[in-house]
């Protein structure tokens, strides 16, 4: 797919990474709207639609995590991922918490950042249609009800059409991925994940209980390459965000791993 259709918001106050950015993807071909900080960028948003935002988590007045709370307050579903020049676990982990769909760390390379963008409005226009058909299923569920009560149609069984993936859940001993609906069930609780952190899981749940190396399991997780330096931070922080869902002590994890400088693994009962 050489185009994705997007428009994005841009928000940083420095205007020449801002105005680099926006050249960068408006290159690349998407639609691009910049803003020089939160509130102008709020504003923004209550104006028009947008499909992805890319916003600096270090600015004067409201800050990015303070923007953040906002846009995901009043748009749930809108991604937004963040960057800085100072990674910090915490904000990180801050951010995800918050509703940050990613946390990318400056400098920002053109060619990773294009890649990114596609990737991410990929997923989003995945996820949508997926929506899209579960609801068309839902409709054709209800009219094939209506007509076994008109007709006595024993013949024609509801599950003629329902879902027809046979790849709906993930099981790991006592672990389940519900692969649609996007949420882990473990020892009978229902949990829901941030997105990538939802993803990052998935694949340690299909590689258990090898261990996944870090560029491995973030290229499967957000479907593009990294080095090796932002390939570890970026599961660092996500695995982070899963421990905090998953494990009873997120000091003293026994349900995913870290392997010492190789990665990490799943291991489940």
């Amino acid at each position: 797919m050489s185009h994705i259709p997007g428009h994005i918001l841009i928000i940083d106050d420095e205007a020449n990474l801002r105005q680099t950015l926006a050249r960068i993807l408006n290159r690349a071909g998407f639609q691009v709207t910049t803003a020089e900080n939160g509130h102008q960028g709020l504003q923004l948003l209550s104006q028009q639609p947008f499909d992805l935002v890319y916003m600096d988590i270090r600015m004067p007045d409201m800050s990015g995590l303070e923007a953040l709370k906002l846009i995901h307050a009043k748009f749930a579903e809108l991604p937004v991922v963040l960057f800085t020049a100072q990674p910090d676990l915490n904000t990180a982990v801050e951010a995800l918490r918050n509703g940050a769909s990613d946390y990318l760390l400056k400098p920002l390379k053109p060619q990773e950042i294009i890649e990114r963008t596609k990737s991410m409005l990929v997923n989003i226009k995945r996820e949508q249609r997926k929506k899209e058909i579960q609801a068309q299923i839902q409709v054709l569920q209800a009219e094939l009800r209506e007509l076994e009560a008109a007709k006595d149609l024993a013949e024609i069984q509801p599950s003629a059409v329902e879902d027809p993936a046979s790849q709906r859940y993930l099981k790991r001993g006592r672990l389940t991925l519900d692969l649609h609906a996007r949420q882990v069930i473990i020892d009978k609780r229902t949990i829901n994940l941030q997105p990538t952190a939802f993803d990052y899981l998935v694949v340690l749940a299909r590689h258990t209980p090898h261990i996944v190396d870090y560029q491995t399991l973030a290229a499967e997780a957000q479907g593009y390459q990294t080095e090796a330096r932002e390939s570890k931070e970026l599961t660092k922080w996500h695995i982070h965000h899963l421990r905090e869902a998953l494990e009873p002590d997120k000091d003293k994890p026994k349900l995913i791993i870290n392997v010492r400088n190789s990665g990490y693994r799943l291991l489940v009962d």
